[in-house]
């Protein structure tokens, strides 16, 4: 469990002031200093409390939206969603009016838990979020996301009402903001040129500069009152690809071995068709960028260079010749397609929309992909060489896959758990397997491999037997998988092998610079 602690800088023994059985987070304190605002996630969603900052009894202020509790940035650390106004009369909130709808910024009266809608994201955004109010009280500055927690821009809104002004053009993940004491400036964390350091912009507009001396992995920045403390999180996550026995495997019950890793991130893995290479997404060089290697996860190649935008989710074709992925350049996620062997890029379609987790029919002449097009997350597909998408799903689709007969396409959803199977020419979906799987599974020719994240103490590895429609368990991992920041389950092509991304470290401090200005 995580809790809230308080600690005088630079001397004296953290104070604990929660004790619940579930996780607290996102901190904030009030102009006087005499209460904490936090987020508790519970079973039922997410509440907003208050805590006296010397220990006391809390307060609940607010609950919110179950989904609002997935809001998590690339390691799994709590965005700030709540905001404490200097006047200490309002708390911003990240909220949403219904359960398709996108997530919104409230204000919530302190004195009377009254509550008004602030922001209100246009057509085809996901979510504003990390709220932040000016020092004078008048302005708010949040983020709002064209793409789910990953394309990002800073906004600027006034209090009193009146419409938004975006502030910055970059389209990139955005780890937490936060005003500098003078009110000129704002101080974020972003990967606008690859890893994540911090980046200062004048409210005016203008070109984003990176803070000096920062480095990477930084994120979570505060700006104290009087001006002359920086303090922000530097977090670290090594994420490796790791190899268990497959659902047709011969060989002898084994440990999962490390396959393909670095110092740093990688996951999206894929196999080959022919099973003798692997693609996949790895941050190794300094940004998100689609890598190759052999089964044995030597020889590793990269084969794209974005240098800053996120790319992920490779998918080979039948013939193993290209590879299909999504990317972000300029912000807006497209699907493309390389070479196996490298070479030049093809988008392969355009619009204004968001494409992503690209996957190829048993033909090749095919590219399903999900798109929020049509206003939510629903499936699609394309001429593999560019032509009109074609619409598949009407009540929402993520992520598909064909069988191998050609007949079916199964698919799982952003909004709910499961795996459903649809006709391959159209028609109503039907949920085959009802398990919290996430990213994590894959199609064989007899059945679903996947990872049930629910299962307790620890997710496993299990297949759904098409035949039976009995789910047996093949493993259980000692590690949890990657659920943050990308992900995925790979079999391979003759069932002996299962790649999964494993979370092996993660680590975060506190960091703090004087004197700033």
């Amino acid at each position: 469990m995580v809790h809230i602690y308080v600690k005088l800088i630079g001397a004296g023994t953290p104070l604990r002031l929660t004790n619940s059985t579930k996780s607290d987070f996102a901190p904030v304190w009030s102009p006087d200093s005499r209460y904490i605002a936090f987020a508790r996630d519970s079973d039922q969603g997410r509440e907003v409390l208050s805590v006296p900052s010397l220990g006391g009894p809390e307060r609940q202020l607010r609950r919110c939206d179950a989904s609002v509790a997935t809001f998590t940035n690339d390691f799994g650390f709590a965005l700030r969603n709540l905001a404490w106004s200097p006047d200490g009369k309002l708390i911003a909130l990240v909220d949403r009016a219904s359960s398709k709808g996108p997530y919104r910024i409230y204000f919530v009266s302190v004195a009377n838990l009254e509550e008004r809608e602030f922001t209100s994201p246009p057509v085809g955004y996901f979510a504003d979020t990390d709220p932040a109010f000016s020092p004078d009280g008048e302005t708010l500055a949040f983020v709002r996301w064209a793409e789910q927690l990953v394309v990002g821009d800073i906004y600027l809104e006034p209090v009193a009402g009146g419409p938004a002004r975006r502030l910055t053009s970059d389209g990139k993940e955005i780890s937490g903001l936060a005003w500098t004491a003078d009110g000129r400036s704002i101080v974020y964390s972003a990967n606008r040129t690859g890893l994540f350091t911090l980046w200062r912009v004048p409210i005016s507009g203008g070109e984003p500069e990176p803070l000096a001396g920062i480095g990477q992995d930084a994120n979570s920045p505060a700006v104290s009152p009087r001006g002359k403390v920086l303090a922000y999180t530097q977090a670290f996550g090594n994420v490796n690809i790791w190899r268990v026995n497959g659902p047709r495997s011969t060989a002898q019950a084994g440990l999962p071995i490390e396959l393909i890793s670095s110092p740093r991130m990688q996951a999206d893995e894929q196999f080959s068709p022919d099973g003798k290479r692997i693609a996949f997404m790895s941050d190794r060089s300094g940004s998100f960028e689609i890598w190759i290697c052999n089964s044995d996860g030597s020889s590793p190649v990269q084969l794209t260079s974005f240098g800053g935008a996120t790319t992920g989710t490779p998918h080979w074709s039948p013939d193993g010749h290209w590879i299909a992925f999504d990317a972000r350049p300029g912000g807006k996620a497209g699907v493309f397609v390389i070479s196996s062997e490298g070479g030049e890029l093809r988008r392969v379609i355009e619009g204004n929309s968001d494409d992503i987790v690209p996957s190829w029919s048993g033909d090749g002449k095919w590219i399903y992909f999900c798109s929020n097009r049509s206003g939510d997350r629903e499936l699609w597909k394309v001429p593999a060489a560019g032509g009109q998408a074609v619409q598949l799903t009407q009540n929402g689709g993520f992520e598909a896959r064909e069988s191998k007969d050609g007949k079916w396409l199964y698919y799982s959803k952003s909004s709910e758990q499961g795996i459903w199977k649809m006709p391959i020419q159209g028609g109503t979906g039907t949920l085959v397997l009802n398990r919290k799987t996430e990213r994590f599974w894959d199609l064989t020719d007899q059945g679903i491999c996947f990872i049930d994240l629910a299962a307790k103490p620890h997710s496993t590895i299990s297949f759904y037997d098409f035949d039976t429609q009995r789910v047996t368990r093949i493993g259980i991992l000692d590690k949890e998988p990657l659920t943050w920041g990308g992900g995925a389950l790979a079999v391979s092509p003759d069932g002996q092998w299962v790649l999964y991304p494993q979370v092996d470290h993660v680590e975060s401090q506190i960091m703090l610079v004087d004197n700033f200005r």
